[in-house]
């Protein structure tokens, strides 16, 4: 008894690792088809809504009037 219990949970681990292994792409797509290359260089465009660094430290010098001096207020709150 304790034997077929022993194969049973040997079965089912290699069948966890022969699937893991293909859902992380160690083997590679049976039907021949070629693997999809990863982009070389990654380029971030601005949002036309986007703060400008001035409008930020504008915006920042009004807003932390009178607050304390911590958080996002660092260097912007006044004295």
């Amino acid at each position: 008894m304790q034997r077929t219990a022993a194969l049973s949970t040997l079965a089912a681990l290699s069948m966890l690792i022969a699937t893991s292994s293909l859902a992380a792409g160690a083997a590679p797509p049976a039907d021949g088809a070629p693997t999809r290359k990863l982009p070389s260089k990654v380029t971030f465009h601005k949002a036309p809504s986007e703060e400008s660094p001035a409008a930020r430290e504008k915006r920042l010098k009004r807003e932390c009037k009178g607050r304390p001096n911590a958080g996002a207020c660092l260097g912007f709150a006044s004295p």
